[in-house]
């Protein structure tokens, strides 16, 4: 499994780098492959996408010197990119379940991470993110020396972190294994994209014929 926890983040890694020369399309088709190991890297590649998307789109949010209709626009895709990126990384917790379904004892601990796979993926995932922007900010050439010296310290910090959360993420799946801890999916069932579970939605259909929620 470490193996796959490798692929993993090299695949982050690499799609960082290639989407910030050329976006790829989203693809809905997920589940046509062959494997459980190629469903999970698909949803991997997924989640990573919406979180390179949001990336760039609370970047333009946070502009002062745009219309108030582009930074409306940007809540509503943050919303909409949120809500994917965590469906997706709970498609990870029941691919990465599925794949370790075989190797899992038929008895263990009743003891729970506080964090899935699937949320430590994503972890992984906007960690990739920072890197390569904290890389970026460490590149200037059009700021102070004392501002390239600050983003290398974060950068070499962010590194840090990167390697202590690979090496947690293939010390639980080898708890999982060996029966110390109980592999389990967490739900955020989020309320407020819901139109029927969000009460300024439900409370106000209709009203102004505004339906863009």
């Amino acid at each position: 499994m470490d193996k796959i926890i490798d692929i993993i983040i090299k695949m982050q890694e690499n799609h960082t780098e290639e989407w910030h020369k050329a976006e790829e399309e989203f693809s809905k088709d997920l589940n046509n492959v062959n494997t459980p190991e190629e469903i999970l890297y698909n949803y991997v590649k997924a989640n990573h996408l919406m979180n390179f998307r949001l990336w760039h789109t609370e970047d333009i949010a946070r502009r002062k010197d745009v219309s108030s209709k582009v930074i409306a626009d940007c809540k509503y895709k943050i919303d909409e990119l949120n809500q994917m990126r965590t469906n997706f990384y709970e498609c990870i917790d029941a691919a990465f379940t599925k794949l370790l379904k075989p190797k899992l004892p038929q008895v263990c601990e009743d003891v729970q991470n506080t964090e899935t796979l699937g949320m430590v993926i994503d972890r992984l995932s906007i960690l990739s993110l920072k890197i390569y922007h904290m890389n970026e900010q460490k590149m200037r050439t059009d700021t102070s020396t004392e501002r390239v010296k600050q983003a290398a310290d974060k950068l070499g910090v962010l590194l840090e972190q990167k390697t202590a959360l690979v090496k947690a993420v293939k010390y639980l799946i080898k708890e999982y294994i060996s029966g110390k801890k109980k592999i389990a999916a967490y739900y955020q069932f989020k309320m407020y994209n819901d139109p029927e579970l969000n009460p300024q939605l439900y409370k106000h259909k209709g009203e102004n014929n505004d339906e863009r929620k």
